[in-house]
């Protein structure tokens, strides 16, 4: 243990980089960050960022549309699976709600994009339906642009959660100088 002291304080003495305890010296990042979501939400994730991708390559707006409103619904549900906690069951069924329903109730700062998508869903169906005109070029790509951002603000939200440094359980160093 000494002796990593001593290299420390010789590579500060020679000009080099401080060392760090968590990580290489070229991390300079000042908060650790680390996975949080589990394996089924970031694949959900992926799929996602892979169905917006499409989407931003399809021809028509029907297609356009309804392929990025998908994207947000699996980014809602990656939500879901990270956070979600199962109801407690009763004797009675309850009927099955939306994840633009659910997600609120998780999720309470993500609720004005539950209301966005859920007021998308009606015209997803149409367009899925093949419906002429359920989505204009406009809608569909106002859409890709809000689940882009929705998608973003979530992969924060779950991936990159902050993780503070820990304070140190030991005093200080004994035999150190003393002012």
């Amino acid at each position: 243990m000494a002796s990593s002291y001593a290299a420390a304080a010789r590579r500060r003495s020679t000009g080099g980089p401080a060392p760090s305890l968590t990580g290489a010296a070229t991390d300079v990042h000042p908060v650790l960050r680390r996975a949080t979501a589990p394996p089924a939400a970031l694949d959900l994730l992926a799929k996602a960022r892979s169905g917006l991708d499409e989407a931003a390559t399809l021809g028509t707006p029907n297609e356009r549309y309804a392929t990025a409103h998908l994207a947000a619904l699996r980014t809602a549900a990656a939500v879901l699976a990270a956070r979600g906690r199962p109801e407690p069951t009763s004797p009675r069924r309850r009927r099955i709600r939306s994840a633009w329903e659910v997600l609120p109730e998780i999720v309470p700062e993500l609720s004005e994009w539950s209301a966005l998508f859920a007021s998308g869903a009606t015209r997803r169906a149409r367009a899925e339906a093949g419906i002429q005109g359920a989505a204009s070029s406009r809608d569909a790509d106002d859409l890709l642009r809000d689940v882009a951002m929705f998608l973003r603000l979530v992969e924060r939200l779950l991936v990159l959660e902050p993780v503070l440094p820990q304070p140190r359980a030991e005093g200080p160093e004994k035999g150190g100088a003393a002012g």
